[in-house]
C-alpha cells in the first residue's frame, strides 16, 4: 500500500496507543518514538526509542525513523503535564513543557517532510487539547496545545499545494491510565466531570484514535488547517472541568 508508514510520537500508550491500533487496522505500519517500549507491540510495528526533552536525541531518532522506514503520515502526540496556578509555574518548567509539547513537533514535521514532498502526499495531526482553549492550573500546558494549534493553522497554510494536509485534535476528558489515577472511578470530582460532559460520560483513547484516522486518511485531502474537537460536547459551551 502507497504511504504506508505512519510515525506516532508518544505512541507507546495512552492516547498514542489507541491511534497505533487504529493505524494497523486501517493498513498503515506504524512507526512509534517514545521513552518506552510498548508493552503490547503490534506485528508490522517498529519502535524506536526516543526522549523528546533532548533534541539531539530526538533529532536522531527522527533521523533513524526517516531512513528506515520513510513515513508520509505524522501524529505528533507526545506530551507533558506539569499543572501549577499562574503565581507558582515555574519558569523550567514552563520550558521543560514547551520542549516536549511544541519543539516535538516541529522536529518530526522537519524531519518528514522531505519524504512527503517527494511522495505529493502527507498527512500531519497534531493532538492539541480542550485545554488550549483555558482551564485553571495548566499555564505552560495550555500555552503550548494553543501554540500547536497555531503551528496546524501556519503549516496548513504552507504545505496544502504540496498535497500535505495538517489538522489538530482537541481532545475533551479522557479515560486514560493517566486520568484514571488522578481522577479515581466515583470520585466526587470524576463524578463532577462526567456531569460537566454533555453527552454524560469519558472519552475514550479509541474516541480520539477514530477522529485522528478520518483524517490521515488519503481521501481527507480537503481538510486542512481545523481542529476538531473531540470532547463530547465539552466546547459547545461553558463546564467547570
Amino acid at each position: 500500500m502507497a504511504h504506508d508508514s505512519i510515525l506516532i510520537t508518544g505512541g507507546a500508550g495512552g492516547i498514542g496507543r489507541a491511534i497505533a491500533h487504529r493505524a494497523a487496522e486501517a493498513g498503515w505500519r506504524p512507526v512509534t518514538l517514545d521513552l518506552r517500549a510498548p508493552s503490547d507491540p503490534l506485528p508490522n510495528e517498529a519502535y524506536i526509542h526516543c526522549d523528546f526533552a533532548d533534541a539531539a536525541a530526538a533529532r536522531a531518532a527522527l533521523a533513524e525513523a526517516v531512513a528506515l522506514h520513510a513515513p508520509t503520515r505524522l501524529v505528533n502526540n507526545v506530551g507533558i503535564v506539569r499543572p501549577a496556578p499562574l503565581e507558582e509555574t515555574d519558569i523550567d518548567d514552563l520550558a521543560a513543557v514547551l520542549d516536549v509539547n511544541l519543539r516535538s513537533a516541529v522536529l518530526a514535521a522537519q524531519a518528514l517532510l522531505p519524504a512527503m514532498r517527494e511522495a505529493g502526499f502527507g498527512r500531519i495531526v497534531n493532538i492539541a487539547s480542550r485545554a488550549a482553549l483555558g482551564k485553571e492550573l495548566r499555564t505552560a500546558y495550555a500555552a503550548s496545545k494553543a501554540g500547536l494549534i497555531g503551528l496546524t493553522r501556519t503549516w496548513a497554510l504552507e504545505l496544502a499545494g504540496q498535497g500535505i494536509t495538517v489538522n489538530a485534535i482537541g481532545p475533551g476528558p479522557i479515560a486514560t491510565e493517566l486520568f484514571r489515577r488522578a481522577n479515581p472511578d466515583n470520585s466526587p470530582k470524576t463524578r463532577a466531570i462526567i456531569e460537566g460532559v454533555p453527552v454524560k460520560r469519558l472519552g475514550t483513547p479509541e474516541d480520539i484514535a477514530h477522529a485522528c484516522a478520518f483524517l490521515l486518511d488519503e481521501r481527507a485531502g480537503f481538510v486542512t488547517g481545523q481542529t476538531v474537537y473531540v470532547c463530547g460536547g465539552l466546547t459547545v459551551g461553558l463546564a467547570p472541568v
